[in-house]
């Protein structure tokens, strides 16, 4: 076939302009901003917040759309001006910020500010993120309304007579740590209907009717609102020693009902706005939950509402289903309650999981007459506020938020937002990172609030968003610089309908091997890479029910993205071209992997216990034998009996250094069984030995149980050497000293006794060698001794003086 020379000319600058392109793509290493066909300033935008458009006139080739969408820096060494480039960026405007309160009780307690800043604006660009900084202080002396909620059922007599001079005692304590404090009391057993409570005739004054043990009580009811909050304490015990328990038929209790209900009745409750809310709920069995109501016969849901009659009874018990937990969290979050679970050791597990799943909400073991109870609130109340987490409310569906703490040791915590062993007065900070991941309809405003648990206080945050180019509003209709044909905007033309190209020079169905060229990605590929048509050098791509097919030779979509669980980049990403772009917090080939953290803190505040890895927002545990969510449990670490050794000064002799640390009752949770003799049988058990200050030894196992918990069995007392008796040592020095010297007497003895008998011996020896020599001797001759009867002494004399001369 020949072609004509103005066929060659044009097939030659078509392959020559193809050439250039992917030549520029390669020398920009394929950035996202040139891969991702845009042909506006708009679609430019959504590409990456990295993306700049040149809306200068006779920019580049006339062709080359793609190219007025690059990095900044390309598009200005590339000769587009400075003011010619569209390149928004997302900003923040502080709208309003009070400084923070330093104490929360005196003539400014309506005006303290615990959270700073109050309000901001932010204005964003899809995917570029911007940020802010809250910070967060729990003032000195804040009022504190606390309502005791108290299962009433038959079970709980005992408790009953515990608390009857509750008020006086609370009100002691709690003055301790506030100067405004107020009690109220409101009780609870369950649904009056069958199958939860006795409904026959006989039962219906007295459910106790015919029980021996205890044979009266009050009918059954749901909730019973007994006192509002008030700082007459004495009016608490008042109502208190008018009690009496109830009985119901099943072990589960109407306690969610309860709760509710003095969540939602805040007029009723007397809730102050400006105090801290407290709501002690006191039971020893497991509650009733939403659908358990189908039993009975209720199917409707609970509505979330008030419903207290002129006897401040809860009218709707009989009507509704119990509620859920999720609606149970949202309206203890709505009126800032703080909900304290007082149940017994046996039930703490179950309790302990609906902490997770009810913000704001914690755990202590009551006793099981209650006789803790004083103890529990301080200890809740202290844990309470020692920490500070912060919620986000009504989070619109396009924007991610994640969160960095930095707490008391001022090192920063990303994907945490609690901050946790705090004391009264000290400030902590949150950065906050957001980011828009689409565009709204335009003119679209939106807000949401960032509050930490339990506060009045927030933080009101307005969106807007920044989609539109400024170039856009400067468009010019039926322009030459596009025939004639379109609307020229931001540097290009917008063909009117049955127009194509860049200067809107074709029209639509011309075809040829003239245009063949352009629409081809390489040779020996097919046309528009099977996926659209060529029409005036262009792909037209096809429309695809599975989403957009796009791109210069049509050879991206936004659906050929790996999936998670048969979701498009697991939901956390945008599918582009082939690869998906995560959102704000997620990474992975599919974004099924979360840099979130705040799943693997454990309750000492560490990352996975210290003991792993957090990934994908669970932990990875790296210590042999280490295992749990936050691979807390570690029976066989070298430091697993160090770790629980605090736990077993502080619970049981009140020492260590835990004893006066407000985390005691927080991070101590295991349960602790102290015996007389510890048995060390058990091969899943490991034994703990250290030395006391009193230089005594004490000893526990620790083991982890079925349930999920860590048991430690410890002796009642450590092992120490019994005390030395004064008389008894006295004795033992003097018997010691009289010992001695009657063992070194008897030494003396025995050597005088063979040293007489040695002597004897030879005295023995000798005289027989005498008595042998005078009888057997011939040579002995007898001495012969005379004495005169006269003796002249004068010549003695004489002899000896001339002697002596």
């Amino acid at each position: 076939m020949m072609w004509s020379p103005w066929q060659l000319v044009y097939r030659t600058a078509i392959g020559c302009m193809v050439l250039e392109i992917l030549i520029h793509n390669v020398a920009q290493g394929l950035n996202v901003c040139m891969s991702g066909s845009a042909t506006s300033c708009e679609e430019c935008l959504l590409i990456h917040p990295s993306c700049a458009w040149c809306a200068q006139e006779e920019f580049g080739r006339v062709r080359t759309l793609m190219s007025r969408c690059d990095l900044s820096q390309n598009l200005q060494k590339r000769g587009c001006e400075a003011y010619n480039i569209e390149n928004p960026r997302s900003t923040t405007r502080v709208v309003k910020s009070e400084p923070l309160s330093s104490k929360g009780s005196g003539p400014t307690q309506y005006d303290v500010i615990q959270i700073m800043p109050q309000k901001i604006s932010l204005s964003l660009r899809p995917s570029d993120q911007t940020s802010f900084k809250v910070q967060v202080r729990q003032v000195e002396d804040y009022p504190v309304d606390l309502y005791y909620l108290m299962d009433l059922s038959l079970s709980m007599k005992d408790d009953l007579d515990s608390i009857r001079n509750l008020g006086t005692k609370l009100a002691d304590e709690m003055r301790k740590l506030t100067s405004n404090f107020r009690l109220g009391f409101g009780s609870f057993v369950d649904k009056n209907m069958s199958p939860f409570s006795y409904t026959a005739p006989k039962y219906q004054d007295n459910p106790c009717n015919g029980y021996k043990l205890f044979p009266n009580c009050v009918p059954s009811f749901g909730f019973r609102h007994l006192l509002s909050l008030t700082d007459k304490v004495d009016r608490f015990n008042e109502e208190v020693q008018k009690q009496m328990v109830s009985r119901n038929r099943d072990a589960p209790e109407g306690g969610f009902d309860a709760i509710l209900q003095a969540a939602v009745c805040k007029e009723r409750i007397g809730w102050r706005k400006e105090a801290f809310h407290l709501l002690v709920f006191a039971t020893d069995d497991v509650p009733h939950l939403a659908l358990d109501g189908k039993l009975g016969g209720l199917v409707q849901p609970h509505d979330g509402k008030c419903h207290m009659n002129e006897k401040n009874e809860y009218s709707g018990s009989t009507e509704m289903d119990y509620p859920s937990l999720a609606l149970l969290g949202e309206k203890l979050a709505e009126n800032n309650i703080y909900l304290i679970f007082a149940v017994t050791k046996r039930h703490y597990v179950i309790y302990k999981n609906f902490t997770t799943l009810i913000p704001g909400t914690t755990v202590e073991i009551l006793d099981a007459d209650s006789k803790n109870i004083i103890q529990l609130i301080v200890n809740a109340y202290n844990n309470i506020r020692s920490k500070v987490e912060l919620t986000v409310w009504d989070q619109p569906e396009d924007l991610s938020l994640t969160f960095t703490a930095t707490c008391q040791d001022g090192q920063p915590l990303p994907g945490l937002r609690k901050c946790a062993d705090l004391k009264i007065g000290d400030t902590v900070s949150f950065n906050v990172s957001v980011e828009a991941r689409g565009c709204p309809p335009p003119g679209t405003r939106q807000s949401f609030t960032v509050k930490p648990v339990g506060f009045k206080d927030r933080l009101e945050v307005s969106v807007d968003y920044r989609c539109d180019c400024g170039c856009t509003h400067r468009a010019r209709a039926n322009s030459s610089r596009c025939s004639s044909r379109g609307q020229y905007v931001c540097g290009t033309c917008r063909c009117d309908t049955g127009h194509l190209g860049a200067r809107c020079e074709c029209h639509e169905g011309e075809a040829g091997a003239v245009y063949q060229g352009a629409c081809r990605e390489a040779e020996g590929k097919q046309i528009c890479s099977g996926r659209g048509e060529c029409s005036c050098n262009q792909c037209l791509c096809y429309e695809s029910e599975f989403g957009k097919i796009y791109g210069t030779f049509c050879e991206c979509d936004d659906f050929s993205c790996a999936r998670h669980k048969g979701v498009l980049c697991s939901g956390h990403g945008e599918c582009h071209c082939g690869e998906c772009k995560c959102h704000a917090g997620y990474i992975g080939d599919n974004c099924n992997c979360s840099t979130e953290t705040l799943s693997c803190v454990s309750d000492d505040g560490q990352i996975c216990s210290g003991r792993g890895n957090c990934a994908c927002g669970r932990c990875q545990c790296t210590e042999p034998g280490a295992f749990g969510d936050t691979c807390e449990k570690c029976p066989t670490c070298p430091d697993a009996c160090g770790t629980k050794r605090e736990c077993i000064e502080c619970r049981l002799f009140n020492s260590g250094r835990l004893a006066d640390n407000q985390t005691c009752q927080r991070l101590c949770k295991d349960e602790i069984i102290t015996v007389e003799t510890l048995k060390t049988e058990d091969p899943n058990a490991v034994l703990c030995l250290y030395k006391t200050e009193n230089e005594c030894v004490m000893k526990f196992t620790y083991s982890e149980h079925a349930s999920g918990m860590s048991v430690l069995t410890a002796l009642k007392e450590p092992e120490c050497g019994a005390a030395p008796d004064a008389m008894t040592v006295l004795l033992a020095v003097v018997g010691s000293i009289l010992l001695v010297g009657i063992v070194l007497l008897a030494i003396w003895k025995l050597v005088i006794t063979v040293h007489d008998r040695r002597e004897f011996a030879r005295f023995q020896s000798a005289r027989s060698r005498a008595r042998y020599e005078m009888a057997c001797n011939p040579l002995y001759k007898q001495p012969i001794t005379s004495h005169p009867v006269e003796t002249d002494f004068s010549m003695y004399s004489k002899s000896y003086n001339g002697a002596t001369h």
